[in-house]
């Protein structure tokens, strides 16, 4: 028979370790993201001012030259 002077521990749960990993990774919800910061808006092409001028005697030009 032997004599045991020294406290037993006890080996932590794994069970426990992963819930605390999963406390400290999921515990907490992400910083919130406003819509307005989530849409960009930008021309899908250069505009261009020579095309969008407006010339009332082009279609004499077109049809009738």
């Amino acid at each position: 028979m032997t004599h045991r002077t020294e406290a037993r521990t006890t080996p932590e749960d794994p069970a426990e370790t992963a819930a605390a990993l999963r406390r400290d990774r999921f515990g907490s919800l992400p910083e919130r993201i406003r819509p307005q910061d989530t849409v960009e808006t930008r021309p899908a092409t250069v505009p261009d001012p020579a095309r969008d001028t407006y010339n009332p005697d082009e279609w004499l030009i077109r049809y009738c030259g």
